[in-house]
């Protein structure tokens, strides 16, 4: 039972009043409204996907570079709808959460609009999750089924097989029937052979294999109604890898079909562009930024490998005549560098016009040759949480250019933000101050799932009874309306634009039988935006020759790659204050100043 979406409807959703200085003009506090117009799409998913399919059922809405496959809407609505139909003789109900663990592929594509259309909440997990990690996602949802890939594949790394983690959860893989004592709901696993016949599936008699799922849904009729309604739940994301205490929010079909038809909008998307997308489908940047927002408006989208290729995205651009082009940017660098090395000629990117940076912020000089070297004169900068569905602030194609740089643009249609004192979150700060953003809308949340208490802490109304989420992230709005993010009021680091919690890697280092104490903080990178850095106090009787790659690997063997510490520093003690909390801005401090002398990398 969902506790936390029951708090969300109990409370006031409606738009709170704004100044009448703010409809004139400029702000005098830091309190914007978005645009009222156009008006939201109270529709389900499916119900617009119908839509869509209607007007350009006979053009490209998938295609997959590295499966050579495309799929028309047409395709993809038959697919998805003999998807459905399989998934449910396999047991899938309206409401039960199914996990899916794909790199970007047109099973993925498919599985996405099938859950949708039975009203099955599909969760997104990420592929380079270890079984730990898996087994807490799913028993923390209670999932019924898991899709998932053969193989794993990750940037920069052979393709590995999934085979051990699955033997992990349901040890007798073979056996007629699936029995998993550690996910005690898991009723199926769906294999997606991705190997290239380097694994035979058919020996797992436990499992299903994806093409006979698909298959033994017989035509791709349309299904019957399924009694499915906007504010349904229908997607759950996980803000964080975290095997300990992960947070799980839950996205209704209005507010991400609205947020994805609103970013597209503000591209000015149509039916005529091609949106080449590298970031993964499992975060909200690959699946609402990139696929929903083509969906919406009958564009297609572009996928050119499982996991980030930059070869591959520029080799994508090229042979579909891609219109935009989406990254972090780190992605954005390793493309130019091709470019700059001439591994990749200059030549077929005249088609390209505008995309979406975000994850971290744009360095003006990275903004520049983007404009120059991939035509990208349109470029546009995101900002948002998995928790607001996720965007809330994005900026126009013909915003000025020092405010795509300096900013993150203002408020997508029919979305509140504020800017608040960080002690006192009814004290609305006047333009140009520095406080903690909050936003509200019909984009925010219904919740982290099965987790009141920490729901509660975020999402909490004011003495109007609206909601507001409140991010975290340190902000001022100006004048205009144009909200500029100055830094993070939690201890989030945003490596290359993944999301890490401290938490989870130091609590993975206590363990180390050498350490006594640890703290994580995020440390500037010219590559990476931040990269991981931990601070290690040896346990006194500990040997002194431990290496830093010591305490690198055994973060590399149990959690995912990227929460590997660039940088390990030896301290004996930690700042502090008065009540004994460690003083992480003197850390970041200590840090850059022990790097620029050469520590932390041995």
């Amino acid at each position: 039972m969902l506790r936390s979406a029951t708090l969300a409807r109990s409370l006031k959703w409606s738009i709170p009043s704004f100044s009448v200085q703010s409809r004139r003009g400029l702000l005098t506090q830091a309190f914007s409204v978005g645009p009222a117009q156009p008006p939201l799409l109270e529709k389900t998913i499916p119900g617009n996907f119908t839509e869509i399919v209607g007007k350009y059922g006979d053009r490209d809405a998938v295609i997959s570079h590295h499966q050579r496959i495309r799929l028309t809407y047409d395709a993809l609505d038959r697919d998805s709808n003999a998807l459905a139909y399989g998934l449910a003789r396999l047991g899938v109900k309206k409401g039960e959460r199914v996990a899916v663990s794909l790199g970007n592929n047109v099973e993925f594509a498919t599985a996405t609009y099938a859950l949708f259309k039975l009203g099955a909440v599909l969760v997104p997990l990420n592929p380079a999750f270890n079984a730990p990690q898996v087994v807490s996602a799913l028993n923390h949802l209670a999932a019924s089924h898991l899709i998932i890939g053969a193989e794993l594949n990750l940037p920069r790394k052979e393709p590995r097989s999934n085979i051990p983690l699955l033997t992990h959860l349901v040890p007798n893989l073979e056996g007629s029937t699936l029995e998993s004592e550690l996910v005690p709901s898991l009723q199926k696993v769906i294999i997606v052979n991705n190997s290239a016949g380097r694994i035979d599936t058919e020996e797992y008699r436990s499992t299903a294999r994806y093409e006979d799922v698909i298959e033994d849904g017989g035509r791709g009729l349309a299904l019957p109604d399924q009694g499915l309604d906007p504010q349904d739940i229908v997607t759950i994301q996980f803000t964080s890898g975290t095997t300990s205490m992960p947070k799980a929010a839950c996205l209704s079909h209005r507010s991400i079909l609205n947020n994805g038809n609103s970013i597209g909008d503000r591209m000015l998307l149509t039916e005529k562009d091609i949106v080449c997308s590298p970031p993964p489908l499992f975060h909200c940047f690959g699946c609402i930024l990139g696929y929903m927002a083509t969906v919406t408006h009958g564009s297609t989208i572009v996928w050119p490998a499982e996991a980030f290729n930059p070869l591959l995205t520029l080799e994508s651009v090229r042979e579909y005549k891609c219109t935009a082009l989406y990254g972090v940017p780190t992605m954005f660098i390793a493309e130019l560098d091709l470019l700059a090395n001439n591994i990749v000629p200059y030549e077929g990117f005249q088609y390209l016009r505008t995309g979406i940076a975000a994850g971290s912020s744009i360095p003006a000089e990275l903004m520049r040759r983007l404009h120059k070297v991939l035509n990208l004169t349109e470029l546009t900068i995101c900002y948002g949480m998995t928790e607001t569905a996720p965007v809330s602030a994005m900026t126009t194609t013909d915003d000025p250019i020092e405010k795509r740089i300096d900013s993150v643009g203002r408020l997508l249609p029919h979305v509140t933000a504020k800017v608040v004192a960080p002690s006192d979150w009814a004290r609305t700060l006047d333009v140009n101050q520095r406080g903690e953003l909050a936003v509200s809308g019909y984009l925010v949340m219904k919740g982290y799932f099965g987790d009141e208490a920490r729901t509660r802490e975020v999402l909490v109304p004011d003495e109007d009874g609206v909601l507001w989420m409140h991010t975290g992230d340190e902000a001022l709005m100006d004048e205009e309306g144009y909200v500029k993010i100055t830094g993070r009021i939690k201890d989030l680091i945003i490596k290359g634009g993944e999301n890490i919690h401290p938490l989870e890697c130091e609590n993975c280092l206590f363990a180390h039988p050498a350490v006594s104490e640890v703290s994580v903080v995020g440390l500037p990178d010219e590559r990476y935006g931040e990269v991981v850095a931990a601070f290690v106090v040896k346990h006194k009787g500990a040997k002194e020759e431990i290496a830093a790659q010591e305490i690198r690997e055994w973060v590399r063997t149990r959690l995912s790659h990227h929460l590997v510490p660039k940088y390990v520093f030896w301290v004996d003690n930690y700042p502090k204050t008065a009540s004994g909390k460690i003083q992480k801005f003197k850390l970041k401090e200590l840090g850059i100043k022990l790097i620029h002398e050469g520590q932390g990398i041995t």
